[in-house]
């Protein structure tokens, strides 16, 4: 065997397609592959899980390396009063498959065992992709506790799951004696596989040439920043002394930026929608030693998300037909609402659903803001309608977890209204193939690209956006999606909001429920060209390919 190729017993199932043939291994601490499997908590998990199917339907020389999470990131459930509650379960996958590879790294200046678990391509229709636990006999309690909870909340902890998946990730290659072409580190969580790079290469120009970065958001909360001399203590660096990590990162204060540190480590670096690309381009465009960022915008697999039915229709070009699977495949989504919130839904009527990761600028609780106007729009009978909330809040974020339990208070009131919980890929499924509207609501600039609102339009679900991320490269208003004008920059947030709000509430009363209504075969039209244009180019075959294309 040698170093290009994968022990035979890990190796893909498929010759591989010539144009794809340079070996990747692509990092990341969340992968969103099946409902079976709880290793992700939101979009990076939904579009690395998209990602690996497209790369083995592609017949793609890449391979996966993940976390295997004990409690996943958390079971969402309800208290006694229908409020959140945040539970964790410990998982067990019989499918995974022991590996017999345990290794080391130095946590803190102690050693912790490290065991890879394989997935094997057959079960999902995925590439080959490897899982690691610290969660092992022979660790001591702390050192298990490593994997147990995606995104821990413990700030040490949570330093150390980045050093399981990138000291960890970089040295599992090692030991199957595998050197892939291309290190792709999907979000900086796996930085530190470049500092197990450089003991072996010898140099950060090696490093470069095989290292690549995606960079997923512009928030400060997505970019991860730690004290320099803490990450020394924790042997973040693998063993690279502290005078070295600051001549190769060109960090020389006490501020270590995770993602700028895999910035000057990459010879290539992507945003992921041409928008992001060029907010990340001015982001970082500042700061010395920057390779290229380019973009390759996200994009889901259509052949896990598309119903069948709905498809066949389409390709038909039968928007009747369309709306007729539509509304059985409303029916489905609506017993989860009876079984979760006591209410009977109507397939016949406009429903708009928000479904995402709850978070502050993603503004969940926009349109409800305006209690009058809100109940005013739920309460008329001439345009009846339907809302569905569900996602779930980072498990400590107090606020968000707020805004959740708000709206649950909220719906009490409304018939018409429902917030489910177990926002998982199984949820998503339903919620995308229920959608009438999909109701997308994020601050300007501040999502990098969305996904969930593709995988809705692949299902026949109108988008319904602020102009960000993705959107700007599909929505055209009144032909493929409904959009609302981009806020002034000199604004307050409260005033922004405002606007946005009423702009919302405007295009629901005088265009959108009106067509839906009243001229069925335009929202037809309309639903046909969404289906059109989004499978046109926002479906993960295209993304993976440009991978290879632009950055690899």
């Amino acid at each position: 065997m040698t170093k290009s190729q994968l022990p035979k017993a890990y190796r893909h199932p498929y010759e591989l397609d010539p144009q794809f043939k340079k070996s990747v291994a692509y990092f990341s601490m969340e992968f969103a592959i099946d409902q079976a499997l709880k290793t992700y908590s939101g979009g990076l998990g939904f579009l690395a899980g998209s990602h690996m199917r497209s790369a083995y339907e592609l017949k793609q020389n890449v391979i996966g390396i993940g976390v295997l999470w004990k409690y996943g990131y958390y079971d969402q459930t309800r208290k006694t009063d229908n409020a959140m509650d945040v539970q964790f379960r410990e998982k067990i996958y019989s499918f995974l498959e022991d590996t017999g590879i345990t290794f080391t790294i130095e946590v803190h200046h102690t050693p912790v065992s490290v065991k890879a678990y394989f997935l094997n391509p057959k079960h999902f229709n995925t590439v080959p992709m490897f899982f690691l636990t610290t969660d092992i006999d022979g660790n001591d309690w702390l050192s298990r506790s490593i994997t147990m909870r995606l995104y821990d909340s413990i700030e040490s902890a949570k330093i150390a799951q980045c050093m399981v998946l990138g000291l960890g990730g970089a040295k599992l290659l090692d030991e199957l004696g595998y050197e892939p072409d291309v290190y792709h580190l999907n979000e900086a969580h796996a930085v530190s596989a470049a500092f197990h790079l450089y003991q072996k290469f010898g140099s950060a120009d090696e490093v470069r040439k095989r290292m690549v970065f995606t960079t997923h958001t512009p928030e400060d909360a997505g970019n991860e920043k730690h004290d320099i001399n803490q990450l020394n203590v924790l042997s973040f660096f693998g063993g690279v002394p502290l005078e070295t990590v600051r001549e190769i990162t060109g960090i020389h204060d006490n501020v270590f930026n995770h993602s700028l540190a895999a910035l000057r480590l990459s010879h290539k670096a992507n945003g992921v929608s041409k928008l992001h690309g060029e907010v990340s381009r001015h982001l970082w465009g500042g700061y010395p030693n920057i390779p290229e960022i380019t973009h390759v915008t996200n994009a889901q697999n259509q052949r896990y998300w598309t119903d069948p039915e709905l498809d066949h229709a389409y390709r038909a070009g039968d928007g009747k037909a369309v709306a007729e699977r539509k509304k059985t495949l409303k029916a489905g989504l609506f017993k989860v609402v009876a079984d979760q919130c006591g209410k009977l839904f109507d397939p016949n009527v406009l429903t708009i659903i928000w479904a995402r990761r709850f978070a502050g600028y993603k503004r969940p609780d926009l349109l409800v803001q305006d209690h009058e106007r809100f109940d005013q729009l739920m309460n008329q009978t001439k345009y009846p309608i339907q809302c569905i909330w569900a996602g779930k809040p980072y498990p400590s974020d107090e606020g968000a977890t707020h805004i959740f339990n708000s709206l649950i208070y909220r719906s009490y009131l409304h018939p018409n209204m429902a917030v489910l919980t177990g926002y998982e890929l199984g949820l998503s499924k339903l919620l995308k193939d229920g959608s009438d509207l999909w109701l997308n609501t994020p601050v300007v600039t501040r999502e990098a690209s969305g996904t969930s609102g593709m995988t809705a339009a692949m299902n026949a679900g109108i988008n319904f956006s602020t102009y960000d991320g993705w959107i700007c490269e599909f929505a055209e208003h009144g032909k493929n999606a409904f959009i609302v004008p981009v806020a002034p920059p000199n604004l307050s947030s409260g005033e922004r909001d405002d606007q946005d709000r009423n702009h919302f509430f405007d295009q629901l009363e005088q265009e959108i429920l009106p067509m839906y209504y009243d001229r069925p075969d335009d929202w037809n039209r309309l639903t046909l060209q969404s289906m059109k244009d989004v499978n046109a180019f926002f479906g993960s075959n295209r993304m993976a390919s440009e991978y290879y294309e632009k950055v690899y």
